[in-house]
């Protein structure tokens, strides 16, 4: 997808999180090591995107793949008055990487029940809030075609808040399948997600935990 894209500064601009993504899967797969399934659903949101940035996602030509496959215009018979090969890549940001992010929250956090299936969803519409506000930052400061084929809006003013809707969809659909799959499988299912609710720590904290922490170093000074 390196050779001849349509748009090489974009191609590049596309690419700069997916390096980073990739350096930080090698260097944790040794001290984090994710499941074969995560690993999968990984590989395959990237060929996804680097497929739409070698294009620019606004020309990803996936209609005319699927005439080729199937013989009519899936644009035409849904009426679609743009192309949608990026919001396809929103929801499958969400749906796709939302159970590695799951499976990231249990091997480091060791979170359990609720927690494990909500915060993946949290995390989701937090990085595409971010992802919009990258792009809108990248696209104030390259401006010119660069900025619009970066930015990918087509000239839809609320394309942001639908991509960010799409992965959040995403990500919701692929908890709900991994909840029922646990459902069906995990004999204390029920039971954890009751624990995961229960309050832990019934101290006080704020400013009374503030307040202790400052007197126990106190306390340590002193001697």
């Amino acid at each position: 997808m390196a050779i001849n894209p349509y748009d090489r500064k974009d191609w590049a601009l596309e690419n700069v999180l997916v390096i980073f993504g990739v350096l930080f899967i090698a260097a944790t797969c040794k001290k984090i090591p994710l499941s074969r399934i995560s690993y999968t659903l990984v590989f395959i949101f990237l060929c996804l995107h680097v497929l739409g940035a070698h294009y620019t996602y606004a020309l990803t030509p996936y209609d005319e793949w699927f005439q080729v496959v199937f013989g009519f215009s899936l644009d035409e018979s849904m009426g679609f008055g743009r192309n949608h090969y990026d919001r396809m890549i929103h929801l499958v940001y969400g749906l796709l990487l939302a159970y590695p992010m799951r499976e990231l929250f249990i091997r480091v956090a060791d979170v359990k029940g609720f927690w494990g299936y909500f915060l993946p969803l949290v995390i989701t519409i937090s990085s595409s809030a971010i992802y919009e506000l990258l792009e809108w930052g990248a696209a104030e400061v390259f401006g010119g075609d660069l900025g619009i084929a970066y930015l990918g809006t087509q000239g839809d003013v609320w394309d942001a808040h639908k991509d960010m809707a799409l992965a959040s969809l995403g990500a919701l659909i692929a908890m709900i399948i991994t909840a029922l799959i646990n459902v069906n499988l995990q004999r204390d299912f029920a039971r954890e997600w009751n624990d995961s609710l229960k309050v832990k720590w019934r101290q006080p904290m704020g400013e009374d935990e503030i307040l202790r922490m400052w007197k126990h170093k106190k306390k340590i000074t002193d001697k």
